[in-house]
């Protein structure tokens, strides 16, 4: 049987199938602890390790060295662990976090988070630098970049970032973005509702997500400052997915993990459908189909895979046939 990616996605880069949740984790007690909750609850999230805001002043260096170690340690024990590296303007930092990733700990980071540009102009030089360094530790494989799309100038540029080489994320950065308003956006506009509510928000929000889309990249969205509130991070999480179409969601507290995985999971009906649709397209070698009245072909089984697949990295069951059928 053709297995749906060489069926459906002859010569084309199928869509990024990742978590919904993206866990940030600054020093290495919060990395051990994430790297807990991974094992507990299974591979159902990412941890984001923060080069950027978890480095302390002068330990730089150390700090990108111990994060290597945690790459490589048996704790990283599903292999769902990204970087975020120091932003553009610390020239030095973020080439030396970089090449301590790259060289330490390639073949197993997860993907390489790019905060705060400015323009497509400086995503492009760090996106070549990571190449460059990769090429030279003699990588074989492409590391996943995630931009986070937070000031005027990423904003402007954002239908160009998402067209660079190597991206596979999109992230929204709520916090900076209001911030860089200086006062003509109220800081409470941080929170719900007013993050959901005002018009430059909505349009950047709406703006991320098309970009990310058209390109064939996840957007994210950002994180919900009510920390232990599991309902309102739910709740922020189902108006992201649902009304402004992301697909992923920042984590800055345990609490939140849940409540954005439960929010962004597919509907079980509708994941019992696709692989019932699925099942009979690859026994009909992927030929038009009728299930239920309704004409299935391959620009239907396209939208059927992608949802399968998020379901699983959502923890949802999938039944055994399916299971053996597409991810054995």
């Amino acid at each position: 049987m053709i297995h749906p990616n060489e069926a459906l996605f002859p010569g084309e880069k199928p869509f990024p199938v990742i978590p919904s949740c993206e866990h940030f984790a600054g020093n290495e007690k919060m990395i051990r602890k994430a790297f807990g909750f991974q094992k507990e609850k299974g591979p159902i999230f990412d941890i984001t390790m923060d080069c950027e805001d978890g480095a302390p002043k002068g330990q730089e260096k150390e700090h990108a060295e111990m994060i290597v170690r945690l790459l490589n340690s048996p704790e990283n024990e599903f292999k769902m662990a990204g970087v975020r590296i120091h932003d553009y303007t610390h020239t030095q930092y973020w080439k030396q976090d970089a090449e301590i990733v790259i060289k330490g700990a390639g073949d197993v980071v997860t993907y390489i988070t790019i905060p705060k540009p400015t323009s497509v102009d400086q995503v492009r030089e760090m996106i070549e630098f990571i190449q460059e360094t990769a090429d030279k530790a003699g990588l074989k494989r492409e590391i996943p970049i995630h931009c986070l799309i937070e000031t005027h100038g990423a904003l402007r540029d954002v239908e160009k970032i998402a067209q660079l080489p190597w991206m596979q994320v999109l992230d929204f950065g709520l916090m900076d973005f209001i911030s860089g308003h200086f006062g003509a956006i109220p800081l409470s506009n941080m929170k719900s509702p007013g993050q959901f509510e005002h018009e430059l928000i909505r349009r950047a929000k709406a703006n991320v997500v098309a970009a990310a889309l058209a390109n064939g990249l996840v957007p994210a969205h950002n994180v919900t400052l009510d920390l232990k509130n599991y309902e309102q991070t739910k709740k922020d999480a189902e108006i992201a997915r649902y009304r402004f179409g992301f697909l992923r969601m920042w984590s800055i507290y345990p609490t939140q993990i849940d409540a954005i995985v439960e929010a962004m999971k597919p509907d079980l009906s509708e994941v019992d459908k696709a692989v019932n649709i699925l099942i009979a397209a690859q026994d009909a070698n992927w030929g038009p189909i009728q299930y239920e009245g309704e004409l299935h072909d391959r620009a239907t089984y396209r939208g059927f895979w992608t949802l399968v697949q998020r379901a699983k990295v959502s923890g949802i069951s999938l039944p055994q046939e399916a299971i053996k059928r597409w991810f054995s």
